[in-house]
């Protein structure tokens, strides 16, 4: 008889016991995203005060031990007792989950954080967490730590000392300390690099704050303020591009409910790139504000040209995907009752943004172009889309042919493309290999039951400086296509694709390097789900093989070597693998292909500005940009990044 199940058998987790048991579900992971996570929701929290109106400036200061401490001049956490719970409002919301001032527009007219889980989540991952609080006069700390019970279960965010007054002050705000806990997140630690990129953004978006950034531990200071926001914002994003116009235009409009702000410009690529916020959190997969904006542009840039007669009455209108060519935008909008999709808040899904925000960019850029003033800015705007719109046609055309062409059982691609033979496309792969001679030996040692081979003939196209159609007729990129077959552009859908995983494979040197950056900037511009989704991996061949008698190991980095030699001591062989095809397909299969023993880099889109601007610039045609930002940012002497792998 089976065991019994009564009520006595239900188990309640008391306070923020469901967090430590469950951290992916409040902050997405334990790695390095979930230890900035529980930073970014204290960092949000003082954005929130400084944007309502509260204060002007943020500190934010990382310490030698690694903790970090958040400081903002707003008004300070509440203090006094809650009349339901009979705690300080201090301990209230550090230690309730779904407790704040954000659940209603009284306190915060916008808020990125709705849930009322930030602090306290921060509070539950973290080995201690001390607050200091101006307000009123008064100085108050009060801190808290994880302890473990009898049973050695660890209780995180358990108060420590409870509020008390240190003295007067005339000072407003509050410092939040907290050392994010290693038996959670293990040897991810707060990245200075990953910090300043979002202080830096947030600076963008807020026109006027003060964020000031200090690192204890190499002395690294840096002060974020930008008067002109959004205009500052494009500046910096637009850096490697040419724009067709400038000054550039901006936009701003409210009402009861919304405010919105933009900043418009073109630039001589052929990309798009619009960047969306709401209440500072940035909506990597878009969402009704979005569309709104789309939808307004066209339906002004359409009127304006009609004016003008640029767009002659007997001819079409043209369409969003027209005007949107080259554009480079940054969108901000602040409103109450956001509904975002998911805790990671990365798409927005109000449905009645999407009028709103459509009808505020139609009326201001129709009055913008009633100035006559502006009347070459937007000829320069409707030329640039009217050959948008030619290329289109032909992108089309080729589109169709590449149809008829590449479907993947034709036989331009049997060569090439070598299949796999399970149905379930959740726990198919398919790797893309550099060159015949490689392509051969990963055929012969991979499993064919959910592995597939795609053999590149050559090197493809660089997509960051060619059109739609340009691509299309690049025979590399149309098998790759056909391979995935969810196809491309505004039609990519991920439904279709045939492949859980796509994984580059390509030689540890230069050349492979090339083509991952190659094919990753193809998807990135044509397929970003792709990426964004979580189905593109990079696959790590070892760079040596050590052996002596019986016992080898592989050497993936050079600054592995030294230290792997050691090991061996006197009379050992080593073996340099210059490419792939040197493998022999054991060694292939033990070392890069076998889910029980290889290593993959799985590739994010953490911060899709920074990912647009590394790639306009390493990828682009400004040739000084690119200097400058490997002078900048790149240490050869280092290891590669590409080495700061996690085993899959």
């Amino acid at each position: 008889m089976g065991k019994t199940y009564d009520a006595k058998d239900l188990v309640v987790l008391e306070g923020l016991d469901a967090v430590r048991l469950r951290p992916g579900m409040y902050i997405g992971s334990t790695g390095s995203k979930g230890v900035h996570h529980i930073l970014w929701e204290i960092v949000d929290n003082s954005i929130d005060e400084i944007s309502n109106g509260f204060g002007n400036s943020i500190w934010v200061n990382l310490h030698t031990d690694g903790s970090v401490t958040v400081t903002d001049n707003g008004r300070g956490i509440p203090t006094d007792l809650h009349p339901t719970y009979k705690i300080s409002g201090a301990e209230l919301v550090f230690t309730k989950l779904h407790a704040g001032g954000k659940f209603d527009s009284s306190n915060y007219n916008y808020s990125g954080g709705l849930h009322g889980v930030g602090a306290s989540v921060t509070n539950a991952l973290s080995e201690y967490l001390e607050a200091t609080i101006c307000r009123n006069g008064k100085m108050y700390k009060i801190s808290f730590k994880s302890v473990a019970d009898k049973k050695n279960k660890v209780h995180g965010g358990v108060v420590d000392k409870k509020l008390y007054e240190v003295g007067k002050t005339d000072k407003t705000g509050t410092s939040i300390t907290f050392l994010p806990d290693k038996r959670i997140f293990g040897e991810n630690v707060l990245e200075s690099g990953v910090i300043r990129k979002r202080l830096k953004e947030l600076a963008f978006l807020n026109r006027g704050i003060n964020i000031f950034f200090k690192d204890d531990r190499d002395g690294i200071e840096h002060n974020y303020k930008f008067d002109n926001g959004l205009i500052d914002f494009l500046d910096y994003l637009n850096d490697a591009k040419e724009s067709i116009f400038k000054p550039y235009i901006y936009l701003e409009d409210e009402n009861d409910s919304l405010k919105m702000a933009v900043a418009i410009s073109y630039t001589d690529s052929y990309a798009e790139s619009v960047f969306s916020y709401v209440n500072n959190i940035p909506t990597t997969e878009g969402g009704t504000h979005e569309v709104g904006f789309k939808n307004g542009l066209t339906r002004a840039m359409n009127e304006v040209a009609r004016k003008l007669n640029l767009i002659k009455q007997k001819e079409e209108n043209l369409i969003s995907e027209d005007y949107r060519e080259g554009i480079s935008t940054v969108l901000a909008i602040k409103m109450h009752d956001i509904e975002f999709e998911g805790q990671t808040k990365t798409k927005l899904g109000n449905p009645e943004v999407k009028g709103l925000v459509e009808s505020m960019i139609y009326k201001g850029l129709t009055r913008f172009f009633d100035k006559k003033e502006n009347a070459k800015i937007a000829t320069s705007i409707i030329e640039k889309a009217k050959n948008a719109a030619r290329a289109r046609i032909a992108a089309k055309k080729a589109k169709d042919l590449n149809r008829q062409k590449n479907s993947i059982e034709s036989s331009s691609l049997l060569g090439n493309f070598a299949h796999c033979t399970g149905k379930n496309a959740e726990l198919n792969e398919l790797f893309i290999v550099e060159g015949h001679s490689a392509g051969g030996t990963v055929k012969l040692c991979r499993d064919r039951s959910f592995q597939a081979v795609l053999a590149l003939r050559g090197k493809p196209l660089n997509a960051e400086k060619k059109r739609l159609e340009q691509v299309l007729s690049n025979e590399e990129f149309r098998l790759v296509i056909a391979s995935l077959g969810a196809g491309i552009g505004e039609d990519f859908n991920l439904k279709n694709l045939k492949f859980h995983k796509v994984v580059i494979l390509s030689d540890a040197d230069q050349d492979g390097a090339h083509i991952r950056s190659i094919l990753l900037t193809f998807f990135f511009r044509y397929m970003r789900d792709l990426i964004s989704c979580g189905h593109v991996y990079i696959a790590l061949p070892p760079l040596y093989r050590i052996y002596k008698k019986d016992k080898s190991e592989y050497v993936y980095s050079d600054k592995e070597l030294p230290e792997v030699i050691k090991k061996f001591g006197k009379g050992y062989s080593i073996q340099r693998y210059k490419g792939l095809g040197e493998m022999n397909p054991d060694q292939l299969w033990e070392t890069t292909m076998n889910p029980e023993t290889r290593m993959l880099i799985k590739v994010g889109i953490d911060d899709i500005a920074n990912a647009e601007l590394s790639i306009t610039t390493l990828m682009g045609n400004d040739i000084e940009s690119r200097k400058q930002y490997l002078s900048q940012y790149v240490d050869f002497n280092k290891e590669d990044e590409f080495m700061k792998y996690e085993k899959k």
